[in-house]
C-alpha cells in the first residue's frame, strides 16, 4: 500500500525542495510574446520595440539560432556529434548592418565559447548589453 501525503507535507516538501533558477532570473510571460528568461531580457525587449516603431532599427526579431558548429559524420555516413547552436535574443537591422543582441546578466563559460564559435563559424560579433 503507497503512503499519501498530507496537503501540508506536499506544501513543506515543495518549499523545502524548491529550486531557484541558477543565476536568480526570473521568467516573464509577456502577452503576444511568450515567455522571455529575464526582466532585464524583456526590458530590452520593450526597448527594442520603440526603436522599431520610432523606425531607428528595422526587423526585429526574438530567439533567432545560427549554426555554430555543423553535425559530424563518419566514412560511412553515421552520425556522430548532432549539430550545435547558438541563439541570439534578439537580431536587427540598423541601417545596413545586422545587429546579434544578447542581453546578458552574467557570462557563463559556455556563453563565452558560443560567442567566439559564432564570431569564428559565421564571421558575427555579438552584441551584449
Amino acid at each position: 500500500m503507497q503512503d499519501l501525503m498530507t496537503t501540508d507535507k506536499y506544501l513543506a516538501y515543495i518549499s523545502k525542495n524548491y529550486k531557484e533558477s541558477k543565476y536568480r532570473n526570473k521568467k516573464i510571460t509577456v502577452p503576444g510574446v511568450g515567455v522571455i528568461d529575464s526582466q532585464k531580457e524583456a526590458d530590452r525587449w520593450f526597448e527594442l520595440q520603440k526603436l522599431e516603431r520610432a523606425g531607428a532599427i528595422t526587423n526585429l526579431e526574438r530567439q533567432k539560432r545560427y549554426e555554430i558548429l555543423p553535425e559530424q559524420r563518419n566514412a560511412d555516413g553515421k552520425l556522430l556529434e548532432r549539430s550545435r547552436y547558438y541563439v541570439a535574443d534578439f537580431v536587427y537591422q540598423k541601417g545596413t548592418e545586422t545587429i546579434v543582441e544578447d542581453c546578458k546578466g552574467y557570462r557563463t563559460d559556455i556563453y563565452k565559447l558560443k560567442k567566439a564559435l559564432m564570431l569564428l563559424m559565421n564571421g558575427i560579433e555579438v552584441l551584449e548589453t
